[in-house]
């Protein structure tokens, strides 16, 4: 780590990553400090040794088509395949095709901006009653439901209405609707990030937990938790790109406080939680078993969706035909796990498939080779997965990433007011944003 930095970064995940890679090029001296033995953040790339295959515990998808990251994948010639496969749906205790999307679109277009805000919740109570109501709209509503706590991992009785109407228009800009995966992983972005980190002589330090941030007008000094015990480190500035929760929760202790203003921001937004695990069994058991409503078979199965308890959700590793099957657990399914062993994790993952399945759960646990997953709700540098907006809360994004005194920058995932906070893209957008703070700042040039 540089003695004389002209800035610190708080974190090595995609947003500080990044960032570091800018503000070097720009002529700075970078450190960065992260408190994990790791770098890449919510980003967490393992290798099954069996197939040869990447299994993200954090990020997986490439949603839409971003240039912040297909940018970075054309000049380095990394490959990602777009997802291919038939999404299957358990309803009424048989799985069968899903056949209401247009009617959960339909019912999605409602949403409004302009009127005041309101919960995902009140929309869909106020939207669906009356006279009109039938079976099928109330059927889109419980999918449209499951839909807003799964892809925002989001309580739907706090998630703003307009923060949705902006996301769904951000994602329109950038064919949102599509999704890729990273060839490699994710860690094949992250390790593009490393190699350009050390090419431009920024320093990572690793295991170096911030615990308080003494700050003034051009100059930061921290207190560190690491290895050999406490440590400082000064700066003229520090940018933080530390999860949501992480903020919210005081494990980084600021003096002065950080203003009124910015502590309200924190509490208008709010961490999602998600509990997802990947299982590899011997062989893709599911490609051969039969449809209850069809003549069809499973084997092109993309993704399969549910009200099931535990792990709602699961997809496949298609277009790649691999013995992996990955479950989903958002909101109140994850509260119920975080915190749990992994055997405890692994028994209700298999008490799913059994139920979605029809099959006997002592069936697949003999096929079952390995289990992967994290848990993000009790990791202490995560504490949740990726940010939403709470009902009232226009504004609040903007508001937590604004600089402090030229003294104190933000970025991170949480920090987008683009309708791109929760993604990767949306992490590294922000480092760009606050990038761009930083060498705007007056006295920025060096001597």
């Amino acid at each position: 780590m540089s003695s004389d930095p002209d800035i610190l970064i708080v974190g090595a995940g995609a947003a500080g990553l990044s960032a570091a890679v800018q503000l070097a090029r720009a002529g700075m001296q970078v450190s960065i400090l992260e408190g994990r033995d790791r770098i890449g953040g919510r980003i967490f790339t393992k290798t099954d040794p069996v197939c040869n295959a990447p299994v993200e515990l954090g990020a997986e998808f490439i949603h839409g088509c971003p240039p912040e990251i297909w940018d970075l994948l054309r000049r380095h010639k990394i490959p990602a395949q777009e997802l291919e496969g038939e999404t299957w749906c358990y309803r009424e205790g048989a799985l069968g095709q899903c056949d209401f999307f247009s009617e959960v679109d339909e019912l999605l277009e409602k949403m409004d901006d302009r009127s005041p805000d309101q919960s995902f919740s009140e929309f869909l109570q106020k939207c669906c009653s009356g006279a009109e109501v039938n079976s099928k709209l109330l059927e889109a509503r419980e999918w449209a439901r499951s839909y807003v706590t799964g892809f925002h991992a989001a309580d739907p009785d706090l998630i703003s209405v307009h923060s949705l109407v902006k996301g769904t228009r951000a994602d329109e800009g950038i064919d949102g609707d599509r999704a890729f995966r990273i060839r490699g992983g994710y860690a094949a972005l992250i390790e593009v990030f490393r190699r350009q980190v050390h090419d431009v002589g920024a320093g990572i330090q690793l295991n170096t937990a911030v615990r308080n941030v003494r700050w003034g007008p051009g100059v930061v000094e921290m207190t560190c938790d690491y290895a050999n015990g406490p440590i400082t480190v000064r700066a003229p500035r520090i940018l933080l790109t530390l999860p949501l929760a992480v903020l919210q929760q005081g494990n980084v202790r600021f003096s002065p406080a950080l203003p009124a203003e910015k502590l309200d921001a924190l509490k208008k937004l709010e961490m999602g939680k998600v509990t997802r695990i990947t299982l590899r069994f011997r062989e893709r058991f599911w490609e051969h078993l039969p449809s209850s409503r069809s003549d069809k078979t499973l084997s092109k199965l993309g993704f399969l969706l549910s009200h099931e308890e535990w792990f709602p959700t699961w997809w496949t590793t298609l277009p790649e035909k691999l013995p992996l099957i990955t479950g989903w657990a958002p909101f109140r399914h994850a509260e119920q796990l975080a915190g749990q062993s992994e055997s405890f994790i692994t028994d209700k993952a298999l008490e799913a498939l059994s139920r979605l399945f029809t099959l006997s759960k002592k069936d697949l646990e003999a096929q079952l080779e390995a289990a992967c997953w994290h848990d993000w709700q009790k990791d202490p540098f995560a504490l949740g997965a990726y940010s939403y907006v709470n009902v009232g809360g226009d504004g609040a994004q903007e508001t937590l990433a604004m600089p402090i005194e030229d003294s104190l920058f933000f970025a991170g995932e949480a920090t987008d007011f683009s309708g791109h906070h929760g993604t990767v893209h949306g992490a590294i957008a922000s480092g760009a944003r606050a990038v761009k703070e930083i060498l705007n700042q007056p006295g920025r040039e060096k001597a």
